[in-house]
């Protein structure tokens, strides 16, 4: 559904999505590869499994919620991508580590 307009012009680096390796610029916020993914819902809501995927791109909606390197319930769109970042989807409410 969504695509790059241009081809790469900064640097390329390699990230996880749910596991596979998936290229991404410097720059780019983890929302921006994941609406660029076959499915691009970042999460499922917690009451009705509904899938999101992020929506106002500046931190305002939480539709873009993900799992980034462990840590549930990150806004994806505030976050800038890194070499070797683990991005998992997030399937209803989050859990806790005890």
């Amino acid at each position: 559904m969504f695509r790059k307009i241009n081809d790469a012009v900064s640097p390329l680096l390699t990230l996880t999505v749910d596991g596979q390796a998936v290229t991404a610029e410097i720059g780019e916020t983890v929302a921006a590869v994941l609406l660029r993914q076959p499915m691009s819902a970042s999460r499922t809501t917690p009451v009705s499994g509904s899938p999101r995927a992020p929506f106002c791109m500046m931190g305002v909606c939480f539709d873009c919620l993900a799992i980034v390197d462990g840590a549930s319930s990150t806004q994806s769109c505030l976050i800038t991508v890194r070499e070797g970042m683990r991005v998992e989807r997030q399937y209803g409410r989050r859990s806790l580590a005890s």
